[in-house]
């Protein structure tokens, strides 16, 4: 059976965006130094923290694809949730957590010093920067919605690639951070009161805290044991059922094991008629149709079981795509 691979394009993302944050953090550091600025030392902050997440994430994709063995025979994909849910902790005890204690402190104390200009150049530059990195991974997030036939949003909502949907809402809190960082250092120029550069310091842990628990929901959903969108489920199932020797499916059961990798298992009951011989045909060619529509399906299961007494056959699905019609949008639904 293959062996999952790291996907070099979630990869090649996660390293982009851990390379532009960690540019940004130094000179966003610096600047904080320099101007005294709040919301610039928060979004040093902030850098920092989707720097160290990037780490995490990169941790999580390489050790998420190290080939099953005899402990872990269904592989460690789910080792990339875990090592994606530190990174969301992070994000809000050291992102999110410093932003909002310095913002307040500045309201209450009032104390800048320095030149705001470094402020202004520092966020331009870095607003750049995000941009590119946030580009990189709208991209691969847009081909793989193309792919599944369904919105970039809804992709992004329910992919299991968890890395990929890090970097997207990292990147675009990022962005929102350097217009509120450069919002509050403005009207604390203009009006010299600096209530308004720790009010965006607030703002800025807010959004990194809503970032955070979004990231930590999914992943945690993940590690549960999520099955399937149920538009990927249904068409799972009529192509089962669609199988000559099925009369129906009394059950299908579906798990994310990873990022890329689908456990499908399913309780079969298949034609009082059909021969042992043809029922492990059914099974091979059910592997190979289910694979060549979905590569995702890593482990497919099926129980043979009689029909419930009662139980009415279910009609058959209307005829299949063509096996290299891509795999349907597993967002709807």
């Amino acid at each position: 059976m293959a062996q999952p691979e790291v996907k070099s394009e979630s990869v090649g993302t996660v390293v982009v965006a851990g390379a532009a944050n960690l540019a940004i953090a130094a000179a966003k550091l610096v600047a904080g130094l320099i101007s005294g600025s709040a919301a610039m030392l928060s979004e040093a902050a902030h850098s920092v923290a989707d720097t160290t997440t990037e780490v995490l994430l990169f941790v999580a994709l390489r050790r998420g694809a190290r080939p099953a063995d005899a402990r872990h025979p269904f592989g460690y994909g789910k080792e990339s949730y875990v090592w994606a849910f530190f990174a969301a902790l992070f994000t809000f005890v050291a992102g999110a957590g410093f932003a909002i204690t310095h913002g307040v402190t500045t309201i209450l104390v009032h104390e800048h010093s320095g030149d705001y200009l470094v402020s202004y150049v520092v966020l331009v530059v870095s607003f750049v920067i995000e941009s590119i990195s946030l580009a990189r991974a709208v991209r691969q997030v847009r081909r793989e919605s193309r792919r599944w036939r369904t919105t970039p949003l809804r992709y992004l909502r329910l992919t299991a690639d968890t890395t990929v949907k890090a970097v997207v809402l990292e990147d675009s809190a990022a962005l929102v951070g350097l217009l509120l960082a450069g919002l509050g250092v403005g009207l604390s120029e203009l009006t010299g009161d600096e209530l308004w550069d720790g009010v965006a310091s607030v703002l800025i842990g807010l959004l990194l805290l809503v970032v955070a628990a979004t990231l930590a929901y999914s992943n945690l959903s993940l590690l549960v044991g999520r099955g399937v969108p149920d538009r990927l489920r249904r068409e799972i199932e009529r192509s089962l059922a669609g199988l000559p020797e099925v009369q129906r499916i009394d059950t299908l059961l579906t798990m994310q094991l990873g990022p890329v990798d689908i456990l499908v298992a399913a309780k079969v009951d298949f034609d009082d008629e059909a021969t042992g011989a043809a029922i492990e045909a059914a099974a091979d060619e059910a592997e190979r149709r289910l694979r060549s529509r979905f590569p995702e399906i890593r482990f497919l299961f099926l129980d043979p079981t009689r029909s419930l007494p009662g139980a009415t056959l279910r009609s058959r699905p209307a005829p299949e795509p063509p096996t290299g019609d891509p795999p349907t949008d597993p967002g709807a639904g």
